[in-house]
């Protein structure tokens, strides 16, 4: 199996925005958090990225694609249906063909020189199957992932067969179907925002969304995946960062900066704020 498509979703009314943003990244460049996402794609070697927009935001994403823009297609999402509908949007564009998918309000740091994504591909297509990253997550920020349950695949500590998948699930309901044997206890496998897709999925969501006339989940597409093929998780430990949340992109940025080329002017400089404001709340403390 061969992935040399990638679809990056980012058509959502309050996720939009966010790929435009602007960081310094870890060669100490100013880039776009699209153009970071983009060159993620590209170092597992991925040819070809359909971004799905919000209608009439391509002129921006395109100013801000850097020196990969000639590699874009956009596909717009003509309703705001949901997450899981912007993924249907880019059917034409994967065809019959697997690909890499990755969420646009999110950036990803490796804790090593591969990408998070390369590692992913690479996986993949030796497998011959699709295949998410999780990451072991505490029980409180459920409400924040899509979960997976299964059991290792003999042999590797970091691979696991997929039975079950739950978007954002609560602790009752994690506890009862999302056991995965080995995990350390009150953690469960939720997502990293990265997958390869098999086709099937496409056709699942087709079906979906056909039949119902509300919004409907990629979970519930990946979780009857996992009853008809082969699908695999893939722990890693990089650092996932949620761009949306509060102060996203104020704690994506740091993470850039401290794993990167600037980590000690960036450290002076925290080092200095922390105790200036030290020295102002002594000040504070000593006024009558």
């Amino acid at each position: 199996m061969k992935i040399t498509k990638a679809v990056i979703t980012a058509a959502g009314p309050r996720q939009r925005r966010l790929p435009l943003q602007m960081v310094v990244d870890r060669d100490g460049a100013e880039k776009s958090v699209l153009g970071i996402q983009i060159a993620e794609a590209v170092r597992a070697q991925v040819e070809q990225i359909c971004v799905v927009v919000f209608p009439g935001d391509e002129t921006a994403y395109a100013q801000v694609a850097g020196d990969h823009a000639a590699r874009i297609h956009f596909v717009p999402q003509p309703e705001p249906l949901g997450y899981a509908n912007a993924v249907y949007c880019a059917r034409e564009f994967t065809g019959q063909d697997p690909f890499l998918h990755l969420v646009g309000d999110h950036l990803w740091v490796s804790r090593t020189e591969r990408g998070c994504a390369q590692d992913l591909v690479e996986i993949a297509q030796v497998a011959g199957c699709a295949v998410s990253v999780v990451q072991p997550t505490r029980e409180n920020l459920l409400p924040n992932f899509g979960v997976v349950g299964g059991q290792r695949v003999p042999g590797r500590s970091d691979l696991y067969r997929i039975q079950t998948v739950l978007e954002k699930p609560t602790p009752t309901e994690a506890e009862q179907r999302l056991i995965v044997p080995g995990l350390r206890s009150g953690y469960y496998l939720c997502f990293f925002g990265m997958h390869v897709l098999t086709p099937a999925v496409m056709g699942i969501l087709e079906r979906f969304q056909s039949s119902r006339k509300w919004n409907f989940s990629l979970s519930e597409a990946l979780s009857e995946l996992a009853g008809r093929e082969e699908y695999l998780a893939l722990e890693r430990s990089n650092w996932r960062y949620n761009i949306g949340s509060r102060y996203g992109i104020l704690t994506a940025q740091l993470a850039l900066a401290l794993s990167g080329r600037d980590r000690d002017e960036v450290l002076s400089g925290l080092l200095e704020l922390l105790a200036m404001r030290e020295m102002g709340a002594e000040g504070d403390r000593g006024r009558p």
